[in-house]
């Protein structure tokens, strides 16, 4: 393994992938999606039980019914207790004003897993958008279009003990800290509606192509300036501060959404090109504009 492979598998969150095609096995929203072989856990029974045990939670779940608390172990705790700890200074040097602001508002504990159901009434609360359980990854479609009747599709499992600062998939900590606390600032809520509501006009795979890419580098990646610094407001900037830290190394580039539309991306490898506004007002309007014209 070369350098840059071991620092990606160090700090590194792979976010969620929404555009392609994905195996039929997981358009089901209640679908348990199997292990990858290379996946950390992957030779772990005992993990691989309680995984599938929290996955039973969403295949079991009536959108609207209390959402049952996991049962995660103290072995999984220490997993979040780590990578708070990791967390915590990287958000108040990088994150921006808004995103502290509704990270403030929901109180997460730094030793202990939030319930899903906790995050849920307090999002729901702020912004009307509700967080529900899902088995696995969804289809890019199913889980965009979700996004206009204010529903977040959610993980509840968390990444193996062995990884703690990297995961291949998105997990509890990618949802509750980057998309759950996002949430919880009604201006980022109203564009996660928007984006649901331009994916349920869009017809052709082309199109839908486009239009995740613009989530993918607002949304998952986004950046902007904040008093002449760069700050973040992407989930999947927020919830790695691997990420957040290797973000101010990448070919920053205008926040121009047409030109985001047609620009590649990897998920596995932290991004070397982000497009940044000049302010979260810039951001917001600019992404307001694309959407409600889509």
């Amino acid at each position: 393994m070369n350098d840059a492979q071991s620092s990606i598998l160090s700090d590194h969150v792979d976010a969620r992938i929404v555009t392609g095609d994905l195996d039929d096995a997981i358009a089901d929203r209640n679908a348990i999606v199997q292990l990858d072989p290379d996946h950390p856990g992957f030779r772990d029974p005992a993990y691989r039980r309680r995984r599938n045990q929290i996955a039973q939670i969403a295949t079991k779940y009536h959108p609207g019914d209390p959402i049952p608390d996991a049962p995660y172990t103290d072995e999984e705790h220490q997993v979040w207790a780590v990578i708070w700890k990791a967390l915590g200074p990287a958000h108040q040097q990088h994150a921006c004003r808004e995103y502290l602001e509704a990270l403030h508002r929901l109180e997460f504990s730094p030793d202990r897993i939030p319930q899903l159901r906790q995050v849920n009434e307090k999002v729901q609360a702020i912004s009307g958008f509700r967080l529900e359980p899902v088995a696995g990854l969804v289809q890019p479609r199913v889980f965009l279009e979700n996004l206009a009747d204010g529903v977040f599709l959610c993980t509840q499992y968390i990444r193996h003990y062995s990884t703690p600062l990297y995961t291949p998939e998105p997990d509890v900590v990618h949802e509750i800290v980057g998309h759950g606390v996002t949430l919880a600032c009604p201006r980022l809520a109203e564009l996660n509606r928007l984006f649901g509501e331009a994916v349920k006009r869009t017809k052709s795979p082309e199109q839908l192509e486009r239009l995740s890419r613009v989530y993918w580098f607002t949304i998952e990646f986004g950046v902007l300036r904040e008093n002449g610094s760069l700050k973040a407001y992407g989930t999947g900037l927020l919830s790695s501060a691997g990420e957040l830290e290797e973000m101010h190394q990448a070919d920053l580039r205008p926040l121009d959404v047409e030109t985001i539309s047609h620009q590649a991306y990897d998920p596995t490898h932290f991004q070397p090109v982000l497009f940044g506004a000049d302010s979260f007002d810039e951001m917001d309007q600019n992404l307001r504009t694309f959407l409600e014209g889509w």
